[in-house]
């Protein structure tokens, strides 16, 4: 399994590094069945995070050719109050320091990564994931319709608002789309992919080595619905 994981211009850096610290440690575990790198959809550049101006190499682009897994990662930034951000500054004009969430999701938008996540929701041989706020940019940019799918607390509203069906989980398993919470939950999705697609043995071997147990039941469209507790 190859995985890339996605950076754009203020992303969360915690979305990125929980999970490519848990596939890597299992590509390890594994004798490299897993693989993981960063990447972007303009190809090999430095790119500058939401958090304190930190920055990440993405060391190529996006390549539907190769990855098995693509891991789209939210923003940090400001939250603010709801309909604090005017709505005309989302998607507008260059990175800032301290800028709204929403404005930096919504800038993905004007980049190729739409299209491309596009095309790999339409590719059988391709698993979408995503953490936080990469859940709201899969669906600001319409591919969520219909689905199920978790992100932020604070972002379950917008979600559902999208025509997505927004779980209130720490990971949700959709079959070819799985997404995870609020920022920590990065930890959790990468543990359950390489449970999934590897093997518990690694994924556990992993946890062992984070000192980390994973959080939460994965929440699947499997068994019978609940009644009203």
């Amino acid at each position: 399994m190859h995985v890339q994981v996605v950076l754009f211009d203020g992303f969360d850096p915690l979305d990125v590094i929980a999970p490519y610290e848990v596939l890597y440690a299992g590509g390890t575990a594994s004798d490299g069945a897993v693989t993981v790198e960063l990447v972007s959809a303009e190809g090999p550049r430095e790119v500058i995070s939401g958090t304190g101006g930190l920055t990440l190499r993405a060391t190529g682009a996006v390549d539907l050719g190769r990855a098995n897994l693509l891991l789209v990662p939210g923003a940090s930034g400001r939250v603010g109050e709801p309909g604090a951000t005017p709505e005309e500054e989302v998607g507008a004009g260059e990175w800032k320091r301290d800028e709204f969430i929403p404005v930096l999701l919504g800038r993905t938008l004007t980049t190729e990564l739409p299209a491309l996540l596009e095309r790999a929701m339409n590719d059988p041989g391709i698993t979408v994931a995503a953490v936080c706020g990469g859940s709201l940019v899969l669906a600001m940019a319409g591919l969520l319709e219909g689905r199920h799918a978790t992100t932020h607390h604070l972002g379950l509203d917008l979600l559902d608002a999208t025509g997505a069906h927004a779980v209130r989980a720490r990971v949700v398993d959709d079959g070819d789309l799985i997404t995870g919470a609020g920022v920590t939950s990065g930890l959790d999705l990468g543990l359950y992919l390489l449970e999934r697609e590897v093997g518990p043995q690694i994924a556990h071997a992993v946890e062992e080595l984070f000192a980390y147990e994973r959080r939460g039941t994965v929440w699947r469209t499997q068994g019978p619905v609940p009644a009203a507790l």
